[in-house]
């Protein structure tokens, strides 16, 4: 594992089980260190349950990012967002996952897995990771978001 790489924290509910699998794979084949929190089959769970262990995962453990998958993506990205210095970024395009971290800072990516094959997901989590917070006019605008 390449140790200037950030850690990955990633998890899903029941419907993104399989594709967080390619996910992780695909992740760990980059170089990355990946924490895989569930769950590790397809028997129906509680997403909150996971999206609360990966966002104090990547609250806790310096250089990490988290990655979460439900269904619509939504329950896992509400869920992330109640975390202070969390910012979940729910993204089903390659576009969107560049932008989340260039202009949001993102720490988290959220995935559809319903709505989008597991091409797409690891072509989403490939520009998530290839890109980098610009700061600048976002800075300001990123700084205003926790309460």
């Amino acid at each position: 594992m390449n140790n200037n790489l950030p850690n990955i924290a990633i998890g899903s509910d029941h419907a993104g089980f399989e594709q967080k699998e390619a996910v992780k794979l695909f992740v760990e084949s980059l170089g990355y260190s990946v924490k895989d929190f569930g769950p590790y089959n397809t028997e129906s769970v509680d997403y909150p349950d996971y999206a609360h262990k990966v966002a104090n995962d990547v609250l806790s453990e310096a250089n990490t990012l988290g990655i979460l998958l439900c269904g619509s993506g939504n329950g896992v990205c509400l869920t992330a967002n109640k975390h202070a210095g969390i910012r979940a970024a729910l993204c089903w395009l390659p576009e969107l996952g560049a932008l989340a971290r260039q202009h949001n800072n993102a720490n988290i990516l959220c995935l559809p897995a319903r709505y989008i094959n597991n091409s797409t997901a690891t072509e989403i989590v490939a520009a998530y990771l290839n890109a980098s917070f610009e700061g600048g006019r976002h800075e300001k605008r990123v700084e205003k978001i926790d309460l």
